[in-house]
């Protein structure tokens, strides 16, 4: 079931995406060679806690961490771990906090020192694609506009979309209806209404679509074991069209002239 949020609703939605975009840009000032994932995922937790909010994936269907952390070939669901950052990694990083009851998702991919140009365009191309997506989000548009568009976008330019995973609606619950794919027809799924909270998130691989999933049950990685990129905004549909919730600035702040 699809859940409309009143205004006052996407008032506390927004503030959730507020929190969990602050928190990424403490993440952001420190992603460097030879820092930890598990210490960037220490400061998550600790920001979150520190500023009223609830890390949302600790402990979500038993997974043991505050951020999804997806190094190089880590489509999603990477573990926090021991792994020191090198020159030339990328390292996607998921998360969601949860503010006075309702929740707030994001996702960017940082590149990690001198990263290698055609790794760089992926991560460009992925972003840029996650904007043609929001620029489909209209209301009386459907879902599979969204997908099609991103889709058209990546594939015209040489990289592949993970199908098994997905943008979805959000609110109370970290995870709602509708399911927002990234790959799809225009004119089909769920129509687009004002209310509707979704976040959209591209996962597009350098090389094949295909995918395996880890012994842990979580980390997944591209079969070819080339780089992927991901990267997400919350947002709300509006009468007038849609409003992006979370923000890259804190981000791009952080990182100055290295924000791609």
């Amino acid at each position: 079931m699809i859940y409309l949020k009143t205004p006052e609703e996407i008032e506390l939605v927004k503030r959730a995406c507020e929190l969990v975009s602050r928190t990424m840009g403490e993440v952001a000032r420190n992603v460097a060679p030879g820092v930890s994932t598990r210490h960037l995922d220490n400061i998550a937790r600790e920001f979150m806690r520190d500023n009223g909010g609830i890390p949302a994936c600790l402990g979500y269907g038993g997974f043991p961490a505050t951020l999804c952390i997806e190094v190089n070939e880590t489509v999603v669901h990477g573990f926090p771990s021991g792994y020191e950052l090198r020159d030339g990694d990328i390292v996607g990083v998921d998360t969601v906090v949860t503010l006075d009851g309702y929740n707030g998702d994001m996702c960017y991919t940082f590149p990690v020192g001198d990263v290698a140009e055609d790794v760089m365009k992926l991560l460009r191309t992925t972003k840029e694609s996650l904007y043609v997506g929001i620029e489909a989000a209209q209301p009386g548009r459907r879902t599979g506009d969204i997908g099609n568009a991103i889709q058209t976008y990546v594939e015209k330019r040489g990289y592949s979309v993970v199908r098994e995973f997905c943008g979805h609606g959000i609110g109370k619950s970290m995870h709602e209806d509708p399911e927002i794919a990234n790959y799809g027809r225009r004119g089909m799924g769920p129509v687009l209404k004002p209310g509707m909270c979704i976040c959209i998130e591209p996962m597009i691989n350098l090389g094949s679509k295909n995918i395996v999933i880890g012994a842990d049950g979580w980390t997944t990685r591209t079969k070819d074991r080339k780089p992927s990129a991901h990267y997400e905004h919350t947002l709300a549909i509006t009468t007038e069209g849609n409003e992006v919730l979370t923000t890259f600035d804190y981000i791009r702040e952080a990182l100055g002239d290295r924000f791609i």
